[in-house]
């Protein structure tokens, strides 16, 4: 299976930008127009799209939909889009999904409301992915504000038994930051589940995809990478490409 290679677009005010280890003071903004960024992504090879609301992360509720809309007419269906940030009740999951949104991203409310997550993975099989975002090891939430005491593999475990689809795992020492992903780590969190594991933080070059192309058999099947395509230290279209090569071979 190729290693997905999978194009961040962090919305923020309709604009598409990036932060800077979690801080939304801390945001640069590539882009006015999220949809032709979208599909920028998608001409480039792209095969799979990961947006995050950042104000409906902090707020708690949706806040850019006509900005997700737009990129869901854009991109037309053409490859699968994953959506987080804000969404805590089975309604909004819903009306996404309706919309054209592929899979759902549960983070801070899976830690918080457990049982909101087991609900929505009854509702909407097959379709709920878990974001974990961790730091030694130790799962943060609330945009990673604060740590909780939850070992980050004990807690997937957990959800891999109420049927999530799979587990976005980012190192938050390492995201926006441009210092290689944490392979071990995350290698450590596939290797205890079934479930597929997507890496996300501190991808920066081609080197990173090689690394984790040498250990996708262990059942992480692609990492989101938002601030180095942006800047230019990771050509986006170079790395799918290696990616699908390496897969081949």
């Amino acid at each position: 299976m190729t290693m997905l290679i999978i194009p961040a677009i962090d919305l923020k005010d309709g604009h598409c930008v990036r932060l800077k280890q979690g801080l939304m003071e801390e945001s640069t903004v590539f882009s006015e127009d999220p949809a032709a960024m979208a599909k920028h992504w998608v001409d480039c090879g792209g095969k799979r799209l990961h947006l995050v609301d950042l104000n409906g992360a902090f707020a708690g509720k949706p806040v850019n939909e006509a900005a997700i809309r737009s990129i869901v007419s854009a991109v037309g269906g053409d490859i699968p889009i994953q959506l987080g940030g804000g969404i805590r009740d089975l309604e909004t999951i819903e009306r996404y999904l309706d919309n054209g949104i592929s899979y759902i991203i549960i983070g801070t409310a899976a830690v918080k409301n457990p049982g909101f997550l087991h609900e929505a993975c009854d509702a909407f099989p097959g379709q709920i992915i878990v974001g974990l975002d961790a730091k030694d090891g130790k799962v943060a939430v609330d945009g990673w504000s604060k740590l909780t005491g939850h070992d980050v593999i004990d807690l997937a475990m957990k959800f891999e038994d109420y049927g999530v689809n799979s587990i976005v795992y980012t190192d938050i020492g390492r995201d926006g930051m441009l210092t290689g992903v944490n392979i071990e780590a995350t290698v450590a969190l596939a290797q205890a589940l079934t479930i597929p594991v997507i890496a996300s933080g501190g991808v920066t070059n081609l080197d990173d995809v090689r690394r984790l192309c040498a250990v996708a058999d262990e059942g992480i099947i692609g990492t989101i990478t938002g601030r180095a395509i942006y800047e230019g230290s990771l050509d986006f279209a170079a790395a799918q490409k290696l990616a699908d090569e390496l897969s081949a071979s």
